[in-house]
């Protein structure tokens, strides 16, 4: 399990620079944000809401609903924190200090009912725990949403020199190619726990994966 400890120790300087490195690779998010079948007056959560950019920008596109975010970092909350107020929309966003796969509706955020939706933006591949993360997920929205994953892809069309520094990029900052967890996806499909949706971003630099609960 990651702990705050070491998130923290992770992003105590780098959280000052994160959003301006990570536009640069972290494909796909804002498309993500685009893609989500979300309806007036859904209640969205981010796990691993990191900054809050994710969560601004969403605000902004859909301003009717409520977005909710944790984060295991208390250092990148509390740029969060900062970043939600100076755009104004403290009293649209709300931010928790939370392990993902910690995470209950009730408990962290005091709400009586489940998510309408819930994404993670490139936070799996972050996450030791992340079975753990995609149960609290199912368990945390209702029947008949989804939760959204935007996350590392195994670039197959990209050449084998750009696939080798990418990855050494990202061993850097702990980041972990996880084939396994679209395999996990799919057997979760096959169980009928939900469905599965895939699309592929800048030839399988990326993916978003939608996975609606049955």
């Amino acid at each position: 399990m990651a702990t705050t400890e070491e998130m923290d120790a992770m992003y105590r300087w780098t959280r000052y620079v994160y959003d301006f490195t990570r536009k640069y690779y972290l494909l796909g998010r804002d498309r993500l944000l685009h893609d989500m079948e979300i309806k007036p007056g859904d209640r969205v959560l981010e796990i691993g809401c990191g900054t809050a950019r994710n969560l601004i920008l969403l605000a902004r596109l859909q301003p009717s609903i409520r977005c909710y975010g944790l984060d295991a970092s208390t250092e990148m909350l509390a740029t969060a924190a900062a970043k939600v107020k100076a755009a104004g929309l403290e009293k649209r966003i709300t931010l928790k200090h939370c392990l993902a796969e910690e995470l209950d509706h009730a408990r962290t955020f005091g709400l009586e009912a489940p998510f309408d939706a819930a994404f993670f933006s490139y936070s799996l591949s972050m996450i030791p725990t992340w079975p753990k993360a995609i149960d609290a997920a199912l368990a945390n929205i209702r029947r008949g949403s989804a939760f959204y994953v935007v996350d590392f892809w195994d670039q197959g069309s990209w050449p084998g020199w750009f696939r080798y520094i990418l990855k050494r990029w990202l061993d850097y900052f702990h980041v972990v190619h996880r084939p396994e967890l679209l395999d996990h996806l799919r057997q979760l499909d096959e169980q009928n726990v939900g469905k599965l949706t895939l699309k592929s971003v800048a030839g399988r630099y990326a993916y978003i994966a939608s996975f609606r609960k049955l």
